[in-house]
């Protein structure tokens, strides 16, 4: 597939090129093939030049894809505004807050000011970020909360407070199953006779396919992702707050349920790239350069957490839930008459809720354990669904 993008500058091209090389290393030590998992786990990961511990910019317009706390600083502030109830009427939940992967920054920022401006700031807000790139940025854009933020390089054993994981799981890397004849395989990557990436499908013992509800019913040709890593990630969030005396934790996230994410329609699997705020499927453009993502399977991700002892507190669209947490109300502290500051949140608010922008792809799963959750946060809930 010859594909129509930017042309990335000389410094990024050999910084692909170098984990490229890197790739090609680990199969031809593997013998010539290894799982797509450790492809991604490398282009994104890979030290130096993987995408997101590389230098380039990858949030907002500057970068390849712009998030919700990007778009508006009501998505923080509403974030906020139900950690700080919370927390004010779970006697178990602590007033600290936990968030993975912070980008840039600003989601951490715009909760504080809220709960600043609400005289609620955090006793802690640590911050778990594997990018040492992303650590620095975020080091400059809190530096006004200095006093309180605290980054962390591994998650605590037992965590009592709120946890915000703001489109963590897509990010992990996916193992990729493809039904054959003989059964299912896994498609792993490998390089050809010019030493290009390519895929190539094995079988393979033990490859996880009971996430996948009714596999022996999909049709040949069938390719979807499985996600070890993500569930792994839960079943760890899930005991550490499981070892706490109280605790949530809230995962906004694109994906679906089990039921809706196996459809026999989504018979090519939902792996995305993103590159210069272009989307597109080929995940061996420019390595290191660009994005790649998956959707979250939500069932499995639930199921990890409570086998964990911690319980489902909600599963809805983000729309529902940003409105159920008071977004509207916070966007009305701006008078509509202060046109120049009213209609930029207005607008921001629009694409965070709307079923035709965020608010029906992004779902939000909230997990925890001895909370109280507000009756409001039940409304339009989808847990049955899982």
């Amino acid at each position: 597939m010859q594909l129509q993008l930017p042309e990335p500058g000389a410094d990024a091209q050999l910084a692909s090129h170098t984990l490229q090389q890197l790739v090609a290393g680990e199969i031809a030590a593997a013998g010539g093939w290894i799982s797509f998992e450790r492809y991604m786990d490398l282009a994104l990961y890979a030290p130096q030049v993987g995408y997101y511990s590389g230098g380039s910019a990858k949030l907002g317009k500057e970068g390849d894809f712009t998030t919700a706390p990007e778009i508006s600083p009501l998505y923080g502030a509403t974030l906020a505004h139900l950690a700080a109830e919370v927390i004010a009427t779970s006697a178990d939940v602590d007033n600290v807050l936990l968030e993975f992967g912070a980008g840039t920054g600003k989601l951490a920022r715009d909760i504080l000011a809220e709960l600043q401006l609400r005289e609620a700031l955090p006793r802690k807000y640590f911050i778990l970020e594997i990018s040492a790139q992303l650590r620095a940025q975020q080091q400059e854009t809190l530096a006004a909360f200095a006093s309180v933020v605290e980054w962390l390089d591994a998650l605590p054993e037992s965590f009592s407070g709120v946890v915000v994981g703001n489109e963590v799981l897509d990010a992990m890397p996916v193992r990729l199953a493809v039904k054959a004849a003989e059964g299912w395989l896994e498609r792993g990557v490998a390089c050809d006779a010019q030493g290009r990436l390519r895929f190539e499908d094995r079988a393979v013992a033990g490859l996880p396919v009971a996430q996948i509800p009714d596999a022996d019913e999909l049709p040949q040709g069938y390719l979807t992702e499985l996600a070890p890593v993500a569930i792994g990630f839960m079943h760890t969030l899930g005991r550490m707050l499981a070892r706490g005396p109280g605790g949530l934790a809230i995962l906004p996230d694109y994906g679906f349920s089990a039921a809706e994410y196996y459809l026999q329609d989504r018979d090519q699997g939902t792996l995305m790239c993103h590159y210069r705020h272009h989307a597109h499927p080929d995940p061996f453009y420019w390595p290191g350069l660009q994005d790649i993502t998956a959707h979250v399977d939500f069932t499995a991700m639930a199921v990890a957490a409570v086998e964990e002892g911690v319980e489902v507190l909600a599963y809805t669209s983000q729309g529902a839930f940003l409105l159920n947490a008071g977004i509207g109300e916070l966007l009305l502290r701006t008078s509509p008459e202060d046109s120049l500051r009213y209609l930029p949140l207005a607008n921001g608010m629009q694409k965070l809720i709307s079923p035709a922008e965020m608010g029906e792809l992004f779902k939000v799963l909230a997990i925890g354990k001895n909370v109280e959750w507000p009756a409001r946060m039940l409304r339009h809930d989808r847990t049955h669904r899982l």
